[in-house]
């Protein structure tokens, strides 16, 4: 399949090594908010896995469904991720627990293609975001007490520009703007629709 190669040749190209720094700096939930990245904020690491889907058919990404009880969060959309553990070797290794912890997916079926910009969000976070392809032959086990479901989503859809819609609300009394990227009944916004819109500019900017 060519065009699925073509694709996973520019993500390997474009795309920052799995370890290492990122070379292109921060982004952020201040890009849309004239607010600089990094803010110079104490910030807690994490890290997050865009599993890519490259067989039984077009090219999808994978998406969680928050549960609707949980502190943080809930009923968001978003990839795999979350804090770094103390054992963790990295933010590669915590992604790839997180991954297994959330959705049941061992190491053994993501094969990590790369790493685009580090993502400071508003709550005080920093994102390292990493690209992974996931191998035939997983079963998906959504753990309940984190994921309420999971679904996949176009890679084409996500990355068309077209499809990358601002919009704004208010947040702890100020207005805030921020990317949104509604497909099908879910909607896909803030951290997420930023992380795509900052994995888009990465391949395609």
């Amino acid at each position: 399949m060519p065009a699925i190669k073509g694709l996973l040749d520019l993500i390997r190209q474009r795309l920052d090594p799995v370890e290492g720094e990122s070379g292109a700096g921060f982004r952020g939930d201040g890009d849309l908010n004239g607010l600089p990245s990094p803010s110079g904020r104490k910030l807690r690491p994490a890290a997050v896995l865009a599993p890519l889907i490259l067989h039984d058919g077009p090219p999808r990404l994978l998406f969680t469904e928050r549960a609707s009880h949980l502190l943080k969060h809930p009923g968001q959309i978003s990839f795999p991720g979350g804090s770094l553990d103390p054992g963790d070797a990295g933010p590669a290794q915590a992604a790839l627990r997180e991954v297994e912890e959330e959705i049941g997916i061992g190491a053994e079926h993501v094969e990590l293609v790369g790493r685009f910009e580090s993502y400071e969000t508003g709550t005080g976070f920093q994102i390292t975001p990493f690209v992974g392809v996931l191998r035939p032959g997983y079963d998906l086990k959504p753990d309940p007490g984190e994921v309420a479901s999971v679904f996949e989503a176009p890679f084409d859809f996500l990355m068309n520009p077209l499809n990358h819609q601002q919009r704004s609300g208010v947040w702890q009394g100020q207005e805030r703007h921020y990317y949104a990227m509604p497909w099908e009944d879910r909607y896909i916004w803030g951290v997420t629709a930023g992380l795509l819109k900052s994995l888009h500019d990465k391949l395609y900017g």
